[in-house]
């Protein structure tokens, strides 16, 4: 391969990026073939919303994904990550409806062909906007496959579904209290509608009693919602509770409507909630649903609530209260039980009221003819398949959260109010005398059952109900493509856990239904990003950090790094807006010692190293064989982490390695055989670049923008692209338990030396004399190994293995029982460091004895807080400690 020898001076990544990027698109090294013979890797992309931007939740997730996709790819795997995005129908409705508000239109000023038109026209403009942004960060996805839910072949997909499913007779409309949001105009699932905890009230409401010549006192019930009681049908209470046995067979009056209504019992009730009667509201609350159809007789549902929230007019609602929202219903309906003398009590009351995933509304609970799936039949193969280990979770304890979904799983609201996505493929017919419903793939000329006119249901599918399909809709089904039979099932599914249940779960579901296999086998859930505070990075706090921003400052390695070093699996990412400097210096620093240790060997190497293999193993020195070996382990740990998804601990083996393994030690110890001082240069370019180029490839998956530059850089005959090379794989001959116990003593010396100079203030210009005492063989023989390096690295002027002088200086010992004895009496002004020893020592005294006073204090003790207590005792603890450190340092002066 053509190389060039020459890197700039400093690393700058915009200079790099755009231009490696382009290179990897041009070469295909991330098109997928389904005629490849190599074994396949899928990971299909969480398709983002169509008009999303990038922030810093989609930058980790899709560095993860990234990070298992090179791995994989390196390994030889016929790779394929699916890129795509989602039509999003309640997000891009409310995005063109809120646009269309600022022109003072509404969408039914325009009707809905030309609304539709209109979202088409937005995001043909600014969709796909997020998955250019995607470009930036490395994403290696194949690009030629790029999908929509809303496309003509996977709209073909989502129809054949609710056809198949309608007619296998697993989907149904049924007329039942579904979740409502009236901010949105569109029913929503049990998922979609979230518990959020709020302060409120419990009003305790008299119902008279009435018996068959006037009334005989009345019932207590306690209710959050008052204004919903125009709708009450019965009150009920447990069929065991003694205390209402009384009113069996009686009657009630309504407060303010005086409808009367029966008094009934009911296993639904909780004995110990409030009075122990419940109102029964069935088109208002869904429980209370199911407690009506139970109930003996006919009960009407009356309807008190619109669908804007605003109370009905109705009979049963008191002319004051029709046409008030529901906030202000409630206020007026209890000012009016108040001058009835029919409010006996308010009670503040905290609890959990759903609200719209998407605007936070408060959701509304209203009786409507909605579609729906069956979902228990559905869900028994998927729940089987987790209990039988065919599908894991990373983290473990997700599965439980799975399981225990799947095991109270119930039918699933699909019909949603929405102008925007997959209008719902039902046919009504409109002759009189005919209420058939046609279920089909293409639109009826005319009813099926009668020939007369038919209309479409206005109604869209749930958003999720495209996407559960994504697996296998976007390669081709229900046509049996090449795509299909070679890349499903896929393998990995990287996603935050708050969609286990809106999305994971389902395709799984849909994946054995409909592909008869599981669309993947492991679940890699990532954590959450958040501020330092533990706060989810939103608008409305200001605590987010643009992704673009950092590429911008600090280059896509420093980002993808910053955010695999902190994702260890499972746990929140804590990154800082106010210290971004800080946050990003950790990759950023890295980026940089990796370019300055590619500019020193290539300008040391040329254009040319041997491979290691063809050199005499006998000509390599201590320092060789121990780097050589240290490399087998990290890329053995490193595939070990990544095939584990601790994906965290393969960026710090590799940074670590990397930065201290080789930049610190090894490059530092050849530096003369590389400069030609000493011989060896050819034996110790051609480990260094050995080493360097395995490490670089290690470091690929999780900065690849630099670890490419630096290879196409490197001499010698390799892979053109970095990111299409093999993965390193551990070589066991090289590996080497001697060089390693022998170098890890030469580091240890060297250590120990920088700490007496430290500690004692050698100045770094003056070299020290150094006495070691080796504790075994194999420290004997690391000091006459490596004698120059050690004295060149700790900046001895001798390093002596006598016994060491009678005279004043610092003694360490070090792990293995060796020791070293370094004279500072020509290195420093031995008085003038008495008496800074001496000073310190008489602070720390003081610090000591006034912790040591308060501890004796019983009155702090008894009184004090166990935390304040035990800092106290910490601080003792430390102080004694430096007081014997500085007392030891004396000493050895001789002060």
């Amino acid at each position: 391969m053509t190389t060039k020898t020459e890197l700039a001076s400093k690393y700058d990544p915009s200079t790099i990026e755009r231009e490696t990027y382009q290179r990897w698109i041009d070469a295909g090294v991330f098109t997928a073939s389904p005629e490849s013979e190599r074994e396949p890797y899928v990971i299909v992309i969480p398709p983002p919303n169509v008009t999303s931007v990038l922030h810093m939740g989609h930058g980790l997730n899709n560095t993860l994904q990234d990070v298992l996709i090179r791995f994989q790819r390196m390994r030889g795997r016929e790779v394929l990550w699916l890129p795509g995005t989602d039509h999003a129908g309640i997000a891009t409705q409310n995005m063109v409806e809120r646009q269309l508000a600022k022109e003072g239109m509404s969408r039914h000023d325009m009707g809905r062909a030309a609304f539709v038109e209109r979202v088409w026209e937005h995001v043909h403009h600014t969709g796909g906007t997020i998955l250019e942004q995607l470009k930036a960060l490395g994403s290696s996805c194949d690009w030629t496959r790029t999908r929509f839910t809303l496309d003509e072949q996977y709209s073909s997909a989502v129809r054949k579904v609710f056809v198949d499913l309608y007619h296998e007779g697993l989907l149904y409309r049924g007329y039942r209290v579904i979740h409502w949001c009236p901010r949105c105009h569109t029913a929503l699932s049990d998922e979609e509608a979230e518990f959020r905890e709020r302060d409120d009230h419990l009003y305790y409401i008299r119902y008279p009693v009435v018996d068959g010549q006037g009334t005989d006192g009345s019932v207590i019930v306690a209710t959050t919602r008052p204004e919903t009681m125009y709708g009450d049908v019965a009150l009920v209470h447990h069929p065991e509770d003694e205390r209402f046995r009384h009113l069996a067979g009686k009657t009630v009056m309504l407060p303010l409507s005086n409808v009367p209504i029966p008094v009934e019992t009911s296993t639904y009730v909780e004995q110990d909630f409030g009075t122990g009667i419940l109102k029964v509201t069935p088109a208002h609350d869904p429980h209370d649903f199911e407690i009506a159809a139970e109930l003996p007789g006919n009960h009407d549902t009356p309807v008190v609530i619109d669908a804007d929230a605003r109370m009905a007019h109705d009979p049963r609602v008191p002319e004051a209260v029709r046409g008030l929202d529901r906030d202000a219903a409630r206020q007026k309906t209890v000012e009016l039980l108040e001058a009835a003398g029919l409010l006996q009590k308010i009670e503040p009351y905290r609890h959990a009221v759903r609200h719209c995933y998407r605007c936070h509304t408060v959701v509304e609970p209203r009786l409507s003819d909605q579609w729906f799936v069956r979902m228990k039949p559905l869900a028994e193969p998927a729940l089987e398949a987790y209990r039988q280990g065919r599908l894991r979770f990373v983290p473990e304890r997700w599965g439980k959260v799975y399981e225990n979904w799947l095991t109270e799983i119930r039918d699933w609201n699909i019909s949603r109010q929405l102008w925007w996505g997959h209008q719902i493929p039902a046919w009504y017919c409109e002759s009189e005398d005919c209420d058939h419903v046609t279920v089909a793939m293409d639109a009826p000329a005319a009813c099926e059952r009668c020939g007369g006119p038919v209309r479409q249901d206005e109604d869209v599918l749930d958003t999720w109900f495209s996407s559960w399909l994504w697996p296998f809709a976007t390669m081709g089904w229900p046509e049996r493509t090449a795509d299909l039979e070679r890349f499903y099932p896929g393998h990995t599914l990287v996603t935050a856990p708050d969609i286990i249940f809106f999305w994971v779960a389902r395709m799984v579901m849909a994946g054995y239904h409909f592909q008869r296999e599981r669309p993947f086998t492991t679940v890699y859930l990532n954590g959450v990003v958040r501020d330092p505070q533990h706060r989810a990075f939103s608008k409305s706090l200001g605590n987010g950090i643009d992704p673009l921003d950092v590429v911008e400052r600090y280059g896509a390695d420093a980002l993808r790094y910053t955010l695999v070093a902190g994702a260890a699996a499972g746990t929140d990412v804590i990154l800082d807006r106010d210290q971004m400097d800080g946050t990003f210096a950790a990759g950023r620093n890295f980026a940089n010692k990796l370019w300055n240790m590619g500019r020193l060997l290539l300008s040391a190497v040329g254009d040319a190293a041997p491979p290691p293999e063809s050199l005499d193993p006998a000509q390599f020195e201590l320092a060789d064989r121990w780097i050589l070996s240290r490399c087998q382990r990290v890329v053995a740990d490193v595939t070990e982490a990544l095939e584990r998804y601790r994906l965290n601990d393969a960026a710090g083996l590799v940074y670590h390695f990397l930065w201290g393994d080789v930049a610190d030690w090894y490059l530092e110890q050849i530096k003369p055989r590389l400069y030609g001082s000493v011989a060896g240069g050819d034996v110790a370019s051609a480990v260094a670049v050995h080493v360097f180029q395995a490490a670089l490839r290690l470091l690929h998956p999780i900065m690849p923008f630099i670890s490419e530059e630096l290879w196409r850089h490197l001499p010698g005959e390799r892979e053109e692209h970095l990111a299409a090379a093999a993965w390193p794989a551990p070589q066991g001959t090289l590996i080497d338990e001697e060089a390693e116990d022998q170098f890890a003593h030469v580091q240890a010396l060297v250590t120990a030396v920088r700490t007496v100079r430290a500690e004692y203030g050698v100045a770094p210009g003056t070299e020290v004399r150094a006495f070691a005492r080796p504790a075994n063989a194999a420290a004997l023989q690391a000091c006459n190994a490596e004698q120059r390096t050690i004295e060149r690295l700790a900046k001895l002027s001798h390093l002596s293995l006598e016994d060491p002088p009678e005279e004043i200086g610092a003694h360490q010992v070090l792990p293995d029982g060796s020791s070293v004895f370094v004279p500072l009496g020509d290195a420093i002004d031995v008085r003038q460091e008495c008496q800074r020893l001496a000073a310190e020592r008489d602070r720390v005294d003081r610090q000591l004895a006034g912790v040591e006073a308060k501890l004796a204090n019983e009155r702090f003790i008894s009184r004090a807080p166990a935390e304040v207590v035990e800092r106290e005792r910490d601080k003792e603890r430390s102080w004694r400690e430096q007081r014997e450190t500085l007392a030891d340092k004396l000493r050895a002066l001789g002060c």
